[in-house]
């Protein structure tokens, strides 16, 4: 059902996008005092290494081919309530407390903790620093709602407030997540095909648990392949990613992963 949704986006023009209202400067960098895990509050980049309102083409013009499979595409994934895909959504969705990275472990095999890989733990929570001071910018300036707006369809998170001031267009989950799949890649390239399919499947749960539209996603995904790209132009960040991987090659095998 997604993928025949969104392949319907996909061929629909992006040249009808329609022009977005400005940014507000104040909301262009992540939350003061906003503190990771491993109680960093800077990423590695700064909000003037890349302009996502100047890279992506913005959200879909309203009443567009590309608008009405977003939309149908919300309405439609609404049977996946309660569902075994609804409640990896569900999972996705925890990126502070270690559920959306516990699959990218498995996925990879090697356990990724504060204690058994701290370099690496702490290089993957900079990232979702980073992805508020690249992202936010973007999603002020094209201001998009969320789709769980102004209605009352099941969504898989409680709603709440923020929804209404964090908008929808580039999806953060989904940045963070197509992120970590690059980035792990490079680390442990034989698990490459595992990574990357979880880095999709992640982004595709922003859409599933209905706080996102698929063109949301796939420019989160845009916008964190640019990043992680200028991420190898900072020194502290290549240091690091050179010390996990001799971490990751080090590491125990990840547990509790099922069959």
């Amino acid at each position: 059902m997604f993928r025949t949704l969104t392949t319907a986006c996909a061929v629909a023009t992006m040249a009808a996008c329609a022009a977005a209202p400005a940014a507000d400067p104040a909301l262009s960098q992540a939350p003061a005092g906003h503190r990771a895990p491993g109680g960093q509050t800077e990423g590695y980049l700064t909000a003037a290494a890349l302009s996502g309102k100047d890279i992506l083409p913005g959200p879909p013009a309203p009443g567009s081919a590309y608008d009405v499979a977003d939309r149908a595409n919300y309405d439609a994934t609404r049977s996946l309530e309660g569902s075994p895909r609804w409640k990896l959504a569900q999972q996705d969705n925890d990126l502070w407390q270690g559920g959306a990275l516990k699959r990218f472990s498995c996925a990879m095999g090697k356990e990724i903790s504060a204690q058994k890989t701290p370099v690496a733990w702490k290089l993957l929570h900079k990232i979702e620093l980073d992805v508020r001071v690249i992202g936010t910018p973007a999603k002020n300036h094209f201001d998009r709602k969320r789709p769980a707006l102004d209605n009352d369809k099941p969504i898989c998170v409680p709603r709440e407030d923020w929804m209404r001031t964090n908008a929808s267009y580039p999806s953060g989950h989904s940045m963070v997540a197509w992120s970590w799949a690059l980035i792990l890649t490079e680390a442990m390239p034989a698990k490459a095909d595992a990574l990357l399919k979880l880095g999709q499947e992640s982004g595709d749960s922003r859409v599933i648990c209905g706080v996102h539209y698929p063109s949301d996603v796939e420019a989160g995904r845009v916008l964190a392949s640019g990043m992680v790209a200028r991420l190898h132009a900072e020194p502290a960040f290549t240091a690091d990613l050179a010390t996990m991987k001799r971490e990751l090659a080090a590491a125990p095998p990840a547990e509790g992963c099922g069959a």
